[in-house]
């Protein structure tokens, strides 16, 4: 198993091809990754592993203290390559899919970010 360690506030491992385990442990590193402009939400996870647009992922996320880990699914509409400028973090933007485990995951990261939505603080895509 690879494991991608991305600092304190948020841990990548993938299980196997196309699984992500992602850990988001704090409310700045979940501000940073969350990508609401995105129809249904969707997360920016650091990765140097190549994805290609529209590729399917699977993510088991675990968000903050809550033990219980979201499975979702979803597709890469975002990558930032590794020459990225501004040192914009290597990775990819994963929309979450229209169903009910993306509403879920878009429902609880909302609920959990309330009203730092609409900070103008950057984040790993703008």
């Amino acid at each position: 198993m690879a494991q991608e360690n991305q600092g304190p506030a948020t841990d990548i491992h993938g299980a196997r091809p196309g699984v992500l385990s992602l850990s988001i442990k704090e409310k700045s590193a979940l501000f940073a990754a969350y990508m609401p402009f995105i129809k249904g939400g969707g997360l920016f996870i650091p990765t140097n592993k190549a994805y290609k647009l529209g590729e399917e992922v699977y993510m088991l996320l675990s968000l903050m203290e809550d033990p219980a880990k979201l499975p979702v699914s979803g597709k890469v509409v975002w990558i930032t390559p590794a020459s990225a400028h501004a040192g914009r973090a290597q990775g990819i933007g994963v929309q979450f899919a229209a169903n009910e485990s993306g509403n879920s995951a878009r429902n609880k990261i909302e609920g959990l970010l309330g009203g730092s939505l609409k900070s103008t603080r950057p984040t790993h895509t703008m």
